[in-house]
């Protein structure tokens, strides 16, 4: 089975995870819009594809899935979600599993007021929400919520367009900021400005990131639990791993209730004997990496449900405290790929 991972980016990291988990029988491969993408000139092989709004994009990876004999996808990106997910069909049709959600939970996950209210119909805890100035405002004067308070996109991703704020004033400029920049940023999702910005509470406690996985069927196996030590650019950049039976049950019940497939990032945080969500990312995270050192083997799952056999025994166990950290390191750039780099269409 050759796997390909899509929107690959600065991944490097998944690569050899997956290329173990093969035991050598595929290959890892890799794809992104630009051949600059770290991920590819590590992957057993790359290829250099349009970018995910072109019209021809779905259909540029069912010919790459065809001639390269490709079973498995897997996308790292969350604006690719919706994509693959609308066309899972036809890449099972043409024998291809791709590891993807449904449409509605690729919507929920990404839409952070959806999450909320998910979040409070299926009983778990959740950041105090709200989608206008004028609703935060009545909630400041009846005191059910204080500052500090996030001024945060609606769609965002990678904490884009996060300004943390004090008082009214900055609340005000915050939000009035907000409005004005998320088109150019890529956040608005096609609504105005105002409809494309939240405000939340900002949640108290240590935060710490889930790995919930389900099979290739939506059904709940395991949750990971990771400690956050520090982050970097919205993701995780050092963390341990700690058994906290209070946070794999919340996996379980997000697992369940949400029917998602494959990993779900998740970000938590822990306040006493409070649990909250904060977000919800149905795809590989940056978070993943720190269950992989400590023995978990999410990718050889994945292999053996898409082949039709049981997950290998012990691919679900993690060793309790072991602290990992990331690096930046310089990887030699493939000029033959920058060759045959795809024009993005312009819009």
């Amino acid at each position: 089975m050759n796997i390909l991972l899509t929107s690959a980016g600065r991944r490097n990291y998944l690569l050899p995870y997956f290329r173990n988990a093969l035991r050598g029988r595929g290959r890892v491969l890799a794809a992104d819009c630009s051949g600059y993408a770290a991920a590819l000139q590590e992957a057993d092989e790359a290829f250099v594809v349009p970018r995910v709004d072109a019209s021809d994009y779905v259909a540029h990876l069912l010919q790459l899935s065809k001639s390269c004999e490709v079973g498995l996808i897997l996308s790292l990106n969350d604006h690719e979600l919706p994509i693959l997910s609308a066309a899972k069909e036809q890449f099972a049709a043409q024998g291809v599993q791709v590891v993807v959600s449904r449409p509605d939970v690729i919507k929920l996950a990404a839409d952070k007021l959806m999450t909320t209210r998910f979040l409070n119909e299926v009983g778990l805890g959740a950041p105090i929400t709200y989608a206008s100035l004028e609703e935060t405002l009545v909630g400041l004067d009846s005191g059910d919520v204080v500052f500090p308070l996030v001024v945060k996109p609606r769609w965002g991703t990678a904490s884009l367009g996060i300004e943390l704020v004090d008082d009214r004033k900055q609340l005000r400029l915050a939000w009035d900021y907000g409005r004005l920049r998320l088109p150019r940023m890529g956040l608005s999702n096609g609504t105005s400005g105002a409809e494309g910005l939240l405000i939340q509470e900002l949640l108290p406690g240590q935060e710490y990131g889930l790995d919930v996985v389900n099979d290739l069927n939506g059904r709940y196996r395991t949750t990971f639990a990771k400690r956050k030590l520090a982050m970097r650019g919205g993701e995780t950049d050092r963390a341990v791993t700690e058994n906290r039976p209070e946070l794999i049950e919340m996996g379980r019940r997000i697992g369940e209730a949400l029917g998602h497939v494959g990993n779900l990032d998740c970000d938590v945080f822990l306040h006493g004997d409070s649990c909250f969500v904060l977000e919800l990312n149905p795809r590989f995270g940056g978070g993943y990496p720190f269950s992989a050192e400590a023995g978990a083997d999410v990718p050889a799952a994945l292999i053996a449900w898409a082949e039709g056999r049981d997950a290998p025994v012990g691919w679900d166990s993690l060793r309790n405290g072991v602290i990992s950290a990331k690096c930046d390191r310089l990887v030699r750039i493939d000029e033959r790929l920058l060759a045959s780099l795809i024009v993005p269409v312009s819009h």
